[in-house]
């Protein structure tokens, strides 16, 4: 049997009915309604000439917003750190012409009747290869390091450093409410600077933001603690972390929930209003012994509303998992169990959105039978 038969044979008659139905449900974060489930994931673009984005990138957002997508949480953004980021083609958030743009992007997804967030970024370690510099600033880290076994190739952080990030972080937050964003996504995931500190192979600190698990998750609550601090009570922070890295696929924070909670438990303290749980593949189950993923211990630990997401993509037959050598297709009953049973608040779809800017208005209205199958050839315009 093929995928494209697994998938078909998995998917009752009435799976586009109950997919709009549980799909077209609102959820609150925070002070945001956002009026379906459906999340537009961030993904780097590099169609921002001088960190800024133009019409090509207000249209490529406000169209899928138009098409229904409930939250769009945008490509990675450089906080305003020397060090943020080496990219000339990546966005920035901050600077007055980089707001500028950021803030027709706002308007014209809410004029589309969709809520938006900038997921906040800073690269530490991770250099972007063979794309233009901004910048000259070294590469810094918890201990300037890459990987477990790396050597020493940038910066360890001082304390100013850590400080100047916050700082950083804190007002590209007040910045986002400021020109009309509805919230904001912190980059805690893949192995950039935050998840460097929570990463044992990255962070060789023994002063307070090193050692243990709970020690090592100290820069990523002052940041979040900070933020807090610079937005409105009802502004909602949603921080996005991972197991994987980039530098290594199976690198793992916590091998148990216990292990787990004492990470999350902080950032939810210093005010997390939701977490987005990248895995790349939605339906492993994250722990042995339970079938909840990732998004599922983590609002199980946390009490938070969660997103969640890992190779989904939506074809003809109606789900498909795109995941290299190995995937296997999912049963739309799969995901959507899964969120009528609320194991998470949220899906967050990638690629799919990129083939199709019509998907959400595909799926919402039980048109699955127009969805097309991934083209890769969609990473390289802005349609």
């Amino acid at each position: 049997m093929t995928v494209a038969d697994a998938t078909a044979a998995a998917t009752p008659a009435d799976a586009a009915t109950r997919a709009a139905q549980i799909l077209s449900r609102p959820v609150q974060l925070n002070g945001l309604t956002v009026p379906n489930r459906i999340v537009m994931a961030p993904m780097t673009r590099q169609f921002s000439p001088g960190g800024t984005p133009g019409e090509d990138v207000v249209s490529y957002y406000a169209r899928r917003a138009a098409a229904g997508v409930g939250l769009i949480v945008t490509e990675g953004t450089y906080v305003g750190h020397d060090s943020a980021g080496d990219s000339d083609r990546i966005p920035r958030f901050h600077g007055e012409e980089q707001l500028a743009g950021w803030k027709k992007v706002a308007d014209a997804v809410h004029a589309a009747g969709g809520t938006i967030v900038p997921q906040l970024w800073h690269i530490g370690m991770v250099r972007q290869a063979g794309q233009p510099p901004y910048a000259e600033a070294p590469a810094v880290g918890p201990s300037g390091v890459t990987a477990a076994d790396a050597e020493v190739t940038g910066k360890a952080m001082t304390q100013q450093d850590l400080d100047d990030v916050i700082a950083a972080f804190a007002q590209a937050a007040a910045d986002a409410e400021r020109i009309g964003f509805d919230g904001v996504e912190l980059h805690g995931a893949h192995g950039y600077l935050v998840d460097q500190f929570f990463w044992e192979g990255t962070n060789r600190r023994t002063d307070a933001y090193g050692g243990s698990a709970v020690a090592r998750t100290k820069f990523a609550a002052e940041i979040v603690a900070a933020v807090r601090a610079a937005v409105s009570p009802e502004f909602p922070i949603i921080f996005r972390y991972s197991q994987w890295k980039q530098q290594a696929y199976d690198a793992r924070l916590a091998e148990t929930p216990e292990e787990l909670e004492a990470i999350l438990a902080p950032l939810a303290a210093a005010g997390v209003d939701a977490f987005h749980a990248s895995t790349r593949r939605y339906w492993i189950p994250e722990f042995e012994g339970s079938d909840l993923n990732l998004a599922g211990w983590t609002k199980k630990l946390t009490g938070k509303p969660t997103i969640s997401v890992g190779s989904v993509g939506l074809d003809g037959d109606f789900l498909r998992a795109f995941a290299g050598e190995g995937s296997s297709a999912r049963s739309i009953d799969d995901l959507l169990d899964r969120l009528e049973s609320d194991e998470f608040e949220l899906i967050a779809i990638g690629r799919a959105l990129l083939q199709d800017p019509q998907w959400a208005a595909k799926v919402l209205d039980g048109r699955l039978d127009e969805l097309a199958a991934y083209d890769p050839s969609a990473l390289k315009s802005l349609s």
